[in-house]
């Protein structure tokens, strides 16, 4: 299932494509557009990046008369007196309108070129409220959005993330034209697939998964998921010898009581606990008035 989701004909849900600087992963929303178009489905995308002209670039193939780009890249902040579409307007109700507005038999695929636009100019938990809203609004058939993970903090990335039932996170591979993409799919139970496979992408926007991880040799360890050893690199040791630790078992601590002190504590020995005393001659008592002494 996921070298199909790869290849845009699995791609129903809220779909991420999670890049870097590194390795661009808009070739690969194109290859999600072009897939759906050969769907014969209506596709709506909103241009945040690129223009319209670049967006359709390779795409002279497909059915393009079913992509509606809604033109954000020109004044995405609304600034002219008559925008287009502003980065305000990414509402429910804005984007159900601009879906609405073309007569299609089949649900539309949304794709939001880049979140990371978004994000950078809106709230993170208003951007995930909207998306939320869009998933459960049944206006789209499927969301696909392009992330940019290096603009981000960590929390930002991992909340919209998890709003997705898929995420690709594509990077350069070792050589040649193939890229490295780790797949994360969720199913409605919540069982979470991973997966990672080495891919290319023709000039027709096809993508071609050329091999399995099985395939791939050792899988690379990110350094900031390796476990490290707080007590490395100490200039003093922290760790006990066997000796050292047959010691301290044996050690009595003052604070614990042994059988015979809670003995002696709670079986106290006769007269014990009680005060003793005797009245001097200068004492004045009067046992009929024990508080004549109070009177003023």
């Amino acid at each position: 299932m996921l070298p199909e989701l790869l290849q845009g004909t699995d791609a129903g849900g809220f779909l991420i494509i999670q890049d870097s600087a590194s390795y661009s992963g808009r070739h690969l929303l194109k290859s999600f557009i072009n897939a759906a178009l050969n769907r014969e489905e209506a596709v709506h995308v909103l241009g945040f990046e690129v223009s319209e002209e670049e967006l359709k670039d390779g795409l002279k193939g497909s059915p393009v008369q079913r992509l509606h780009f809604h033109n954000a890249y020109s004044d995405p902040l609304g600034w002219t007196d008559q925008p287009a579409f502003t980065v305000h307007q990414f509402r429910l109700e804005e984007l159900t309108r601009l879906v609405k507005q073309t007569s299609h038999p089949k649900p539309a695929t949304l794709v939001i070129d880049s979140l990371s636009w978004i994000l950078r100019h809106l709230s993170p938990p208003a951007v995930c409220k909207t998306l939320q809203q869009l998933r459960k609004g049944g206006s789209v058939r499927a969301i696909i959005g392009l992330l940019h993970a290096d603009m981000h903090q960590r929390g930002t990335v991992g909340s919209v993330c998890h709003l997705a039932t898929s995420v690709i996170t594509v990077a350069p591979g070792m050589k040649g034209d193939g890229a490295v993409a780790k797949i994360t799919k969720r199913s409605k139970s919540g069982k979470v697939v991973l997966d990672e496979v080495i891919f290319s992408i023709k000039d027709d926007l096809t993508v071609v998964v050329q091999s399995k991880p099985s395939q791939l040799g050792p899988k690379q360890i990110d350094p900031e998921e390796q476990e490290t050893d707080p007590t490395a690199n100490l200039t003093f040791n922290l760790r006990l010898s066997n000796t050292e630790r047959e010691a301290k078992e044996k050690l009595a601590l003052p604070f614990v009581f042994s059988k015979e002190k809670k003995i002696a504590l709670l079986h106290s020995s006769p007269g014990s606990g009680r005060i003793l005393y005797e009245p001097d001659a200068n004492d004045d008592y009067d046992q009929e008035d024990p508080d004549d002494d109070l009177d003023v």
